[in-house]
């Protein structure tokens, strides 16, 4: 199964590298959404609170995450689909999306606090502790998002349905992120987020194993 991850998720970055205005939309989307924030809200003037600073970074990269994960299944077509579940079993079509829905979320959440930090500045005292959440966020909102995306690309309307059904589980796991991130920032003592982090962690956990065992029923259908 694992050979046909690996081989999995290479089809998905060199579809991705040959494809680049996605990846690009998406960053240019970061970058616009920081710029904007810069120019409205009295960042320039340095009138940005760090409450603010934390709450919209991570509204930034759910809806970044949003963008870069619903094309999941959403965007393949049903014949493309169909090859694919011809070759590989559908354990390790959705491992494969998971695992680099992780890494491509990640990736634009390092660099839209790289883009936070240069152009709004950086309040982060914690910085070990806030890469961690923000890793552990990144895992959560792509597990879910590419669950719901699987689930959606069966239905019409797909996108209205995304939204819908991504709503109740990512909201618990973004006010547990912005929570962490607001202890990291304030540079508390770690041990005041480990329940958090831990809570964090098993929703991820929970999310996985549900995606893991109700895929092949989607895929069935």
């Amino acid at each position: 199964m694992w050979k046909e991850i690996k081989v999995l998720i290479k089809k998905e970055v060199t579809l991705e590298w040959r494809q680049k205005y996605a990846l690009n939309g998406i960053l240019l989307y970061v970058v616009s959404a920081v710029f904007i924030t810069y120019l409205s809200v009295g960042a320039k003037q340095g009138n940005i609170s760090v409450g603010t600073w934390n709450a919209l970074y991570w509204i930034i990269i759910l809806f970044s995450a949003v963008n870069a994960v619903a094309k999941s299944f959403i965007q393949e077509h049903q014949g493309r689909q169909l090859y694919y579940y011809m070759l590989a079993s559908p354990e390790s079509i959705i491992l494969s999306k998971i695992i680099y829905n992780i890494l491509l979320t990640a990736v634009l959440a390092i660099l839209g606090f790289m883009v936070f930090a240069v152009i709004l500045g950086n309040p982060v005292q914690d910085l070990g502790l806030f890469i961690l959440n923000l890793l552990l966020g990144s895992i959560g909102f792509s597990a879910c998002l590419t669950m719901v995306s699987a689930i959606a690309s069966k239905a019409s309307n797909n996108a209205t349905l995304m939204a819908i059904l991504s709503f109740p589980i990512i909201i618990p796991m973004l006010l547990m992120a912005i929570r962490i991130s607001k202890n990291a920032i304030d540079g508390l003592d770690r041990g005041v987020s480990v329940d958090k982090l831990v809570t964090l962690l098993a929703i991820n956990a929970i999310i996985g194993a549900t995606a893991y065992i109700l895929f092949p029923y989607i895929w069935r259908s």
